[in-house]
This record gives structure tokens, C-alpha cells and sequence, in this order.
């Protein structure tokens, strides 16, 4: 659909799509729901779509924000990529979770409690990452202090 073309009402399915856009843990579906959210032009899509491009935890659901914002005509200035921290806390967190397993635990026990546990700081970190997720989680688990065998 192209600018000109672009709708001046809300999508029937505007309900499902602000859950959507405010999932935590799945950046897929926040993605999903800024493309479909993109091809109408109406305030309260707009606002929804201004709240990812500034807030959402992911940069590539961000950058997808923008991206829609702009072929709608709209004054916005691209996201600064943080390179930081998405989730405040996150090594903490980890540590709390190898701490929880035994000793002699597995990366892929870790990276299984991880998705159990915490499947926001999961998904988030996956989607930031991309394909370098699991080396970076690795590496991470690596470096985090281990449980002390007794």
C-alpha cells in the first residue's frame, strides 16, 4: 500500500495489535505488529508506533518504527542505537540463575533456565543480538561466578 493509499481509520484489529506492541517477550511480535500498525495512518497509530520508535527494548523494532513513521509522512528523527544495557540489572540477573543451578551445570542448562526464568531478558537479548546471541550468552556465562561446591 502506498502513502496515497494509506488508510485514515483504525485496523479492526487494533485491540490484539496494542498487546501486541507492548509483549515484552516477544520482539518478533512487536516487529510484526509495527509492520501491520505502519500501513495505517490514524492518531492512535501513530502514537503506538512513536512509542516503539523511542521505547522498545530492541533497536531493530525501533528502527522499524521509524522506518513506517517516515513513509507516513511523519517529521521523526531516526533512534540512536544504546550501546548498553536493554535490560536494567541483566548480569545480576544471570548470576542469580547460575547461582540457582548445580555446580557442574551445562551452558545449555543455563541458557534453558535463562529462557524459563527470564524469558523477557531472553527474547530481548535475541532480538538485539541476532545471530550472535548465543555466543554472546556464552561467553557471558562464562564469566559470571559459579555456584560453590560445599
Amino acid at each position: 500500500m502506498s502513502n496515497n493509499e494509506t488508510n485514515k481509520e483504525g485496523p479492526e484489529n487494533l485491540a490484539e495489535l496494542k498487546k501486541s506492541i507492548n509483549r515484552k517477550s516477544n520482539w518478533r511480535e512487536r516487529l510484526d505488529a509495527v509492520e501491520e500498525l505502519g500501513e495505517w495512518k490514524d492518531r492512535e497509530t501513530m502514537e503506538l508506533l512513536k512509542h516503539s520508535m523511542l521505547g522498545d527494548p530492541v533497536y531493530k523494532v525501533q528502527l522499524a518504527a521509524y522506518e513506517k513513521l517516515k513513509a507516513l509522512g511523519e517529521q521523526v528523527s531516526k533512534p540512536e542505537y544504546k550501546n548498553e544495557d536493554p535490560i536494567k540489572g541483566t548480569k545480576k540477573i544471570l548470576i542469580r540463575i547460575k547461582k540457582s543451578l548445580p555446580a557442574d551445570h551445562s551452558y545449555e542448562d543455563f541458557k534453558d533456565k535463562v529462557k524459563k526464568m527470564r524469558l523477557d531478558l531472553y527474547d530481548t537479548y535475541e532480538g538485539e543480538k541476532g545471530e550472535e546471541f548465543d555466543s554472546w550468552l556464552e561467553e557471558t556465562w562464562s564469566s559470571l561466578p559459579s555456584r560453590r561446591i560445599k
